[in-house]
């Protein structure tokens, strides 16, 4: 097998010369997968619900729900993780507030429904 060469990827070779600018690929990303409007509206409505139930709970709860709300969006920006660990504190929180909490608690799981159970 001496001497089979094997590229994967790009290879480039250059032989002297001046001003050489390396390889310009002139690719383009390819733009995120649109948010399906049914996640869109649900994240909306658990974002109007958790500011409703803030003013109800103790300010560790509130402050808690602060701490989550910048991952509590569907930007693909967002780390799955860190959207997952926010649904679950909120999640937590409106379950130790009975009633009043439920319907964050629903909307949450209608998020990770939606999500695949992520």
């Amino acid at each position: 097998m001496s001497g089979d060469n094997y590229y994967f990827g790009d290879s480039v070779t250059m032989h002297g010369g001046t001003g050489n600018t390396g390889i310009v690929k002139n690719q383009a990303a390819a733009d995120p997968s649109p948010v399906a409007p049914a996640l869109q509206e649900a994240v909306d409505e658990l974002r109007r619900l958790i500011e409703a139930l803030r003013d109800q709970v103790p300010a560790a709860s509130a402050q808690a729900i602060d701490d989550s709300l910048p991952a509590l969006t569907t930007d693909a920006g967002t780390a799955p993780q860190e959207r997952h660990r926010a649904l679950m504190a909120v999640a937590g929180i409106a379950a130790t507030v009975g009633a009043v909490g439920q319907p964050a608690l629903e909307a949450v799981n209608r998020i990770l429904g939606l999500l695949g159970g992520q």
